[in-house]
């Protein structure tokens, strides 16, 4: 199983093993996902969207319409300042 040290900066190299299944190039971009478990999932930003699919899924939450999703997301929006952008 491959390891990799923080340094005191907060800096990990990745382990040559994992960046190869990742397909990773120097300057490639890691997405950090917080599970519900509290977990984390570290995703490449270089992957498609579908390697998404299934990480915020929490089995204890009904589903959302899209009506839901988009009030939700407009509420947000006008709370941080950023509706229109």
């Amino acid at each position: 199983m491959p390891i990799a040290t923080m340094t005191s900066k907060g800096q990990i190299t990745v382990p040559k093993e994992v960046r190869e299944d990742l397909k990773l190039e120097a300057g490639a971009r890691l997405l950090f996902v917080k599970l519900p478990s509290g977990r984390y999932q570290l995703v490449p930003r270089t992957g498609k969207v579908q390697d998404l699919f299934g990480v915020l899924h929490d089995p204890d939450r009904e589903p959302l319409s899209i009506e839901e999703l988009n009030d939700a997301i407009a509420d947000n929006a006008a709370a941080s300042g950023t509706q229109g952008m």
